[in-house]
Order: C-alpha cells, then sequence, then structure tokens
C-alpha cells in the first residue's frame, strides 16, 4: 500500500529510492517500471541504458507531478 505526505521540497522527493523493475524485452533490450509512480516507464537496449532511462523518466514524472501540486507516493517496502 502506498502512502502520501505533505508535498516538501522537489529535492526530496528526488531523493527517494523508488523500487525498479527491470524486464528483458523479448524483442531485445530491456524495459524498467517504477511502480509506485504510474506510468513512469522507459525502455533501452543494454541494462545500463535503460537504468538512465528510467533515472530520467523518474526525475520528470517527479517534477512534473510536483509541479502540479499532486501527492506524490512514497517508495513501497
Amino acid at each position: 500500500m502506498n502512502s502520501t505526505v505533505e508535498l516538501q521540497t522537489l529535492t526530496d522527493y528526488l531523493n527517494l529510492n523508488y523500487p525498479i523493475v527491470l524486464h528483458a524485452d523479448p524483442e531485445g533490450g530491456y524495459v524498467a517500471e517504477i511502480k509506485d509512480l504510474p506510468g513512469c516507464l522507459t525502455q533501452g537496449e543494454t541494462i545500463e541504458e535503460t537504468m538512465k532511462n528510467i533515472n530520467e523518466a523518474r526525475e520528470l514524472w517527479l517534477e512534473t507531478v510536483f509541479e502540479l501540486g499532486k501527492s506524490i507516493p512514497l517508495p513501497s517496502d
């Protein structure tokens, strides 16, 4: 179950460690998803590229939701 907290600073949220789910794509490459952040997913040809991409996607997701003044879920256990 996800919790939410009162909005603090964007930096506070960017410093949280969200679990990342990494899957090998049957057609090649990898797919990464942060299930705690709905819609936050990406892909890449290598694990390194995919991890770089998911970190960028996480930052953009958090920045967007923060700027909209919406609640940001905390990382799951």
